[in-house]
């Protein structure tokens, strides 16, 4: 089963699908130690690792497991980011959030804006009854974000990631279908 990839639009940013184009800028987003500080796996240092997401993100598309969209600033079509559902399960009706941004970005709401427009399309379009996310327990701005749209902090994985040698632990975040709070904000899906 087929599963599009949307684009939505929010006040601030347009979420789109990955394309070619998306190459280098996305290499430039993995590669940055700072950004990836507490990624579940190291910097990229092969830009063919661009690439490979891209058609990774078709195939998921194509095999109907999730969407993830390419996040551009609206003001000035800079890319910036990217956000998704992997794992979607239609029988179970639930999925995994995830997102990377540039850290030029950070603080100014777009995780937060670019999420809460994925999941009011996911709600509204795949009926999901449960999203679940991940963050490292050290990434307090990534667990505000999820807190900020809806989120329960549900648990604590113990020593579940391991980057560069280094083990940390991992905070499991749930958001159901009747704590979800629709945007105030309307998001537009074309």
């Amino acid at each position: 089963m087929t599963l599009a990839t949307p684009i939505l639009r929010t006040a601030r940013l347009r979420l789109r699908p990955f394309t070619d184009a998306d190459a280098d800028p996305l290499f430039a987003l993995h590669s940055s130690t700072h950004v990836m500080r507490y990624w579940d796996s190291p910097p990229w240092t092969e830009r063919a690792r661009a690439d490979r997401f891209i058609a990774m993100c078709q195939k998921m598309a194509d095999e109907g497991t999730g969407a993830r969209v390419a996040i551009d600033r609206a003001s000035d079509g800079a890319f910036v980011g990217w956000c998704g559902l992997t794992g979607w399960d239609p029988d179970y009706r639930s999925a995994s959030l995830g997102y990377v941004l540039d850290d030029a970005v950070w603080g100014r709401g777009f995780a937060t804006e670019a999420a809460h427009a994925v999941l009011q399309w996911a709600f509204d379009t795949l009926d999901l009854n449960r999203v679940q996310a991940e963050t490292d327990t050290r990434n307090g701005a990534s667990a505000r974000v999820l807190e900020k749209i809806g989120f329960v902090r549900e648990g604590t994985l113990r020593e579940d990631c391991g980057v560069n040698g280094e083990v940390s632990d991992s905070w499991v975040f749930g958001l159901l279908r009747r704590e979800w709070q629709p945007s105030a904000v309307p998001v537009r899906a074309r």
